[in-house]
């Protein structure tokens, strides 16, 4: 089933995450509480909208295509998913594709019961399991790579669920933040190098997991603390609380770009706020990459922090000089290819009246394939700037994220194509500049980048990726032998 995707920038011009988890156990409102948790976590993904309860008898589920209000916004939703547990997923699809059977949290009966797994991040070997699975008489039910976990743990011959689960995820590569529920009660865990985020928290008697401490806000819960990289914690329905670290002691390596664009201003990641982590990287930027101008203008919304820090920094006025609508959604769903060239106009619209007559210099949080950049820059000579500067937030996006970050193909990323100059003079600034690497940690509270044990995963910046990827060198060394087989 094939679906547009009304939210993706037409261009494909933002780095986009996956999706967001968020779990309830021993709650009396379990399935209101993740619903209003997974709005907090709209963000993260907004494709599609999952929860699944249990009641201690029997699991139910409810999936559907849309945003969290669209799908469970009613009260007879909520009804229908009874129970004293719940965990459930928002959606942006990378791997598997759109479509009902893509949509989390998967459930499935297994010999030792019901298994609902809601999972943040992408398996690199997916596909090279998946065809072992496959060869050993599996029949998979979905294309999200998150199914080959259930088989995973169907196929273990270990005693009890947790076993069979770290069993399963001693075979997997890349990235995971899992929310997981049996009838023995629920299991979080995060991959041991903590690529992506996850978070714990109280409810009164009840424990909560969620991709980010935003979602505790909104449903009242305590933060506690994060999950540990590598760390698999169990929660059963007497509010016993088991922590395991079966994967042994690695290196963290926490997605930097949660710091730079991914997570919500008001959350906190990696013990930081994310809002004064913005701020401090556009306070770097503006140490690094000083420009003579008169205001500093954020590319909104993404670019707000980071230029009022850019404005502490330089002295320079900060103004809303673009103005963002917060109404294009579903209305175009599908516009022409004409109508394509104005999509940066129905989203941001130029104040005329302030940059007129003017020198600016925009801060964004990146530049991906630089299309929406140039339309930006356009937009504001257009309006009457006299010269428009370009300052980003992060170093050159210049590699492909395999780690549940939807990215273009390396090829379609402007940094993988061009150095600065002709970056700058493909999106027609008048200059052009990044923080640099070891600018961006500072700016997050840790020491400048060590390439022999980095503090984060920052793979697309440097193309140095912390896990193996088969699936990618399985995949270049078919292509190639393909590419001899037709030479030859």
């Amino acid at each position: 089933m094939n679906l547009t995707h009304p939210f993706r920038d037409e261009d494909g011009d933002k780095l986009r995450e996956e999706c967001g988890v968020f779990g309830a156990i021993n709650a009396a409102d379990a399935t209101a509480a993740t619903a209003l948790g997974l709005h907090a976590l709209q963000h993260r993904g907004q494709e599609a909208a999952g929860i699944t309860s249990f009641d201690g008898n029997e699991f139910y589920q409810r999936r559907g295509i849309g945003q969290v209000a669209e799908n469970f916004s009613s009260s007879e939703a909520i009804a229908e998913l009874p129970g004293f547990m719940a965990a459930g997923h928002v959606r942006y699809s990378t791997t598997g594709g759109s479509g009902l059977r893509n949509i989390q949290p998967l459930y499935a009966d297994l010999a030792s019961g019901g298994f609902s797994v809601a999972h943040n991040g992408n398996i690199s070997n997916a596909g090279t399991l998946r065809q072992e699975l496959v060869r050993k008489g599996a029949i998979f039910q979905s294309t999200s790579d998150t199914e080959v976990i259930i088989h995973l743990v169907a196929t273990s011959r270990y005693p009890t669920m947790s076993d069979r689960l770290i069993d399963a995820l001693r075979l997997i590569e890349g990235a995971y933040a899992l929310i997981v529920m049996t009838p023995e009660g629920m299991i979080a865990c995060r991959d041991p190098l903590g690529i992506r985020p996850l978070v714990m928290g109280k409810m009164g008697d009840a424990t909560v997991f969620a991709s980010e401490t935003v979602a505790f806000d909104v449903v009242g819960a305590e933060f506690v603390r994060q999950v540990e990289p590598g760390e698999l914690i169990k929660v059963d329905f007497d509010g016993n609380v088991d922590s395991l670290h079966p994967f042994g002691n690695h290196s963290p390596r926490p997605c930097i770009f949660e710091h730079v664009y991914f997570s919500r201003p008001d959350s906190i990641f990696d013990g930081r706020s994310v809002y004064a982590a913005r701020k401090a990287i556009g306070e770097q930027l503006a140490i690094e990459n000083p420009v003579d101008v008169d205001l500093v203008v954020p590319v909104p919304d993404s670019g707000v922090p980071a230029a009022i820090g850019y404005a502490q920094q330089s002295g320079v006025p900060f103004e809303l000089g673009i103005i963002r609508s917060h109404y294009v959604g579903r209305t175009f769903i599908q516009p022409s290819d004409g109508a394509r060239h104005s999509s940066v106009k129905r989203k941001h619209n130029a104040n005329r009246a302030l940059v007129e007559g003017k020198r600016i210099v925009l801060i964004d949080d990146s530049i991906v394939r630089g299309t929406t950049s140039m339309k930006i820059v356009e937009m504001m000579r257009e309006a009457g700037a006299t010269e428009v500067h370009f300052r980003v937030a992060s170093p050159p996006t210049a590699h492909s994220c395999f780690y549940g970050v939807d990215t273009p193909e390396r090829s379609k990323l402007l940094a993988a194509r061009m150095e600065i100059e002709p970056m700058r003079e493909f999106i027609k600034a008048d200059s052009l500049a990044f923080v640099s690497i070891d600018g961006l940690y500072r700016a997050v509270g840790h020491e400048p980048r060590d390439p022999a044990c980095p503090s984060f995963c920052d793979a697309c910046f440097t193309g140095d990726y912390p896990t193996p990827l088969t699936d990618l060198v399985n995949r270049e060394h078919r292509d190639a032998q393909l590419s001899f087989d037709k030479v030859a």
